[in-house]
C-alpha cells in the first residue's frame, strides 16, 4: 500500500516529516583521467564543467521536454498553466548544483535570462546571485560567497584561499532570474566530482514567499535552508503573487513522487478561491 504524507499551511511554521537522508556519489571518469570528465574545459588555467550535464536538483520531472534545461516546468506546461505560471516557471527559484572538490579556489561562469538583475525591494544577491554553501568537518553547512550580478553574463572567482581538502558544495541558483547555461570552475589539478542524491523532495508549491521574496541570498529562501536542516532534496514551486491551488499546477505535483508536498498558498487567495480549490486539490494529489 502505497502512503503519501500531505501537509497543508496557512501560517508558518511549517511541520515536515523529515526521511532518513542517504547520499549517492555518482562515479567520475574525471577522477581517473580529468581530460576525459564530462563537460570540461580548461581556460586561462581554470577547467570548467558544465553543470547542464550534471544532476540538477529541484527540477522536476528531468525527463520530459524542456523549453530550456533550467526551467521549472517542462515544456508541456506552456498553455496549461497561466502564462504567468508559465513565466514565473522560467526562474530557476530553489534549484541548486551538488559537487565535491578538493580545490582551494572555486570560480562561476553563468548567463542569465533577464537583464533585470535586481528589484526595488530584492537586492541582486537574491534575485540573479548563485550563493556557495559547503559541509565542514561535522557534516554542518556553512556558507562560502554569494556572487554579485552587475550584468547578465557572470565569471568570476567566487572564493579564494580556501584551507586544502575535498569538501562538498552546494550552488544555489537565482530566486528570481532565470539561468541560460552555468559552469563551476576550479583549478585542472583539482579533483571535481558531481554528487547526486536518489531521496524523494519536499515539494513546496506557494507564492511570493515560497519563490523566495525578498532572501537577500539563494540559500536563505525558507525552502533552501529546510532542505538543509532535513538533508532533502526541495523541489520550489512558488510562483509570485500567482500560487493559487491551480488544478492545471496539480497535473504536474501529481507526476512528482514526493516526500512531502507543502501547498502554502493562502497568501495569493481569498476565501472564495479556498473554498473552491482547496479540496479539490487535496483530492487531485
Amino acid at each position: 500500500m502505497k502512503i503519501r504524507w500531505f501537509i497543508f499551511v496557512a501560517v508558518l511554521p511549517w511541520f515536515i516529516v523529515p526521511v532518513e537522508a542517504q547520499e549517492k556519489v555518482a562515479d567520475s571518469i574525471g577522477n581517473l583521467d580529468p581530460e576525459m570528465a564530462t563537460g570540461r574545459t580548461v581556460e586561462d588555467g581554470v577547467a570548467w564543467y558544465d553543470v547542464a550535464e550534471q544532476n540538477i536538483e529541484g527540477r522536476i520531472l528531468p525527463d520530459q521536454e524542456r523549453a530550456r534545461w533550467f526551467d521549472r516546468f517542462p515544456a508541456s506546461a506552456n498553455g496549461s498553466v497561466t502564462s504567468n505560471v508559465w513565466n514565473l516557471s522560467r526562474h530557476s527559484a530553489g534549484m541548486m548544483v551538488r559537487f565535491k572538490t578538493d580545490a582551494t579556489a572555486i570560480h562561476t561562469h553563468y548567463k542569465l535570462l533577464n537583464k533585470n538583475l535586481a528589484m526595488p525591494h530584492m537586492p541582486a544577491t537574491g534575485v540573479s546571485g548563485v550563493d556557495f554553501y559547503a559541509r565542514d568537518g561535522e557534516g554542518n553547512w556553512r556558507w562560502v560567497q554569494v556572487t554579485r550580478p552587475t550584468s547578465q553574463e557572470v565569471k568570476t572567482k567566487v572564493i579564494d584561499s580556501l584551507a586544502p581538502g575535498m569538501r562538498q558544495y552546494a550552488a544555489y541558483l537565482p530566486l528570481y532570474n532565470g539561468i541560460e547555461s552555468l559552469k563551476i570552475g576550479v583549478s585542472p589539478d583539482s579533483k571535481f566530482e558531481q554528487l547526486s542524491r536518489r531521496e524523494k523532495p519536499i515539494l513546496f508549491y506557494g507564492t511570493s514567499i515560497t519563490h523566495g521574496a525578498c532572501a537577500s541570498r539563494p540559500g536563505m529562501v525558507h525552502t533552501a535552508i529546510l532542505g538543509r536542516r532535513f538533508d532533502q532534496p526541495v523541489v520550489n514551486l512558488g510562483f509570485s503573487g500567482n500560487g493559487k491551488m491551480h488544478a492545471e499546477v496539480g497535473e504536474f505535483l501529481v507526476q512528482v513522487d514526493a516526500a512531502v508536498y507543502v501547498i502554502d498558498c493562502l497568501p495569493n487567495m481569498n476565501a472564495a478561491m479556498v473554498t473552491e480549490r482547496c479540496v479539490p486539490l487535496v483530492k487531485q494529489l
